[in-house]
């Protein structure tokens, strides 16, 4: 099934290196890290946008990049949920006006709780900021949304911090939890907890074009710097680039994530195989959302028990998809 895919109006991207356009200043400003934009993290951004068009003010979401565990722990295995194009679609698409990144570098680290309000004020003319009630801020992360409030008394920053959310078992929702549901094959929590399925978003390289030799081509896709989610065969949905029609597409498949055991080297990858779609995708970005798991890798006996278990693969994850509508 090929369906149109929603479009999102671009919003600005800003860097906070650069001076503020002036028509944003003044502007409520959802802070965090955002990196799975979930159901918490909406309601941190929703709550920035009521208070800006109550006031009618810009609403800036703020993010970091790269994320602070990727300072300080350069070494950790990849994590990320989101990358920043993705999140500036998420940010357009609740209502914002602008997404501003900090680049997350020593200079940034070692400010103070202080020198970063004194920032948000001089240089961004901030005139509130929303946050989740965990936040923190300056060096050491010293800077708590009680303080926010203690400095903003004395600066005019007015702030607000929003409870976490919690979901149908009343656990709350983070992050972490996400990829813990990834790393075992959960889509389906993956996806209640984001409130979208989970996608990697990457551009298609040339493979070994093995999948053309079995009558399954696939876009073949490098998981970069993205939470590395259990490997093996998935339903999924790729969002493809716009074509003649100017709009961008759903379009249903199977993918394997892993090391493709029965290929030597081995290499990890992302290899998707979309149904009923013919088109050249080579040096194009897509996006492939992971639907729902199938089984693990497998080493099979020879080319012939490949196509076969491909084929089985095919008609699992059509039954997957059929019983899951598209989402964004």
């Amino acid at each position: 099934m090929i369906v149109p895919a929603p479009d999102y109006t671009p919003i600005e991207r800003l860097d906070s290196r650069q001076p503020l356009p002036e028509h944003l200043r003044g502007a409520i400003i959802a802070m965090g890290n955002f990196d799975g934009f979930h159901a918490g993290h909406h309601a941190v951004v929703e709550r920035a946008i009521q208070w800006a068009c109550a006031e009618e003010r810009p609403a800036i979401v703020a993010t970091f990049d790269p994320h602070p565990v990727r300072l300080f722990v350069p070494d950790a295995p990849p994590f990320c949920l989101t990358n920043m194009d993705q999140r500036q679609r998420l940010f357009a698409a609740a209502g914002a006006d602008a997404m501003l990144t900090f680049r997350f570098d020593r200079e940034l680290a070692n400010r103070t709780a202080e020198e970063f309000v004194d920032f948000l004020v001089r240089n961004m003319g901030a005139a509130g900021v929303v946050t989740g009630e965990d936040f923190t801020f300056g060096k050491g992360r010293t800077g708590t949304v009680d303080l926010f409030a203690a400095l903003g008394a004395t600066t005019g920053l007015r702030n607000e911090a929003v409870a976490p959310v919690t979901g149908m078992n009343g656990e709350i929702i983070s992050s972490s939890r996400i990829r813990d549901a990834l790393k075992t094959g959960d889509c389906a929590s993956a996806t209640r907890l984001m409130t979208r399925p989970f996608a990697i978003e990457s551009m298609v390289q040339h493979g070994a074009k093995l999948g053309r030799t079995l009558d399954f081509p696939t876009a073949n896709m490098e998981l970069g710097n993205y939470v590395r989610p259990a490997y093996g065969v998935y339903a999924v949905r790729g969002r493809l680039p716009a074509n003649v029609s100017g709009r961008a597409r759903l379009v249903d498949g199977v993918a394997n994530l892993g090391i493709r055991p029965m290929i030597d080297p081995p290499k990890e990858l992302l290899e998707s195989y979309f149904f009923d779609f013919a088109e050249e995708l080579y040096g194009q970005t897509i996006a492939v959302q992971l639907i729902g798991y199938i089984r693990p890798e497998l080493k099979l006996d020879g080319l012939d028990a490949l196509k076969a278990q491909i084929a089985k693969d095919c008609d699992a994850a059509r039954q997957i998809l059929a019983e899951t509508p598209p989402l964004p």
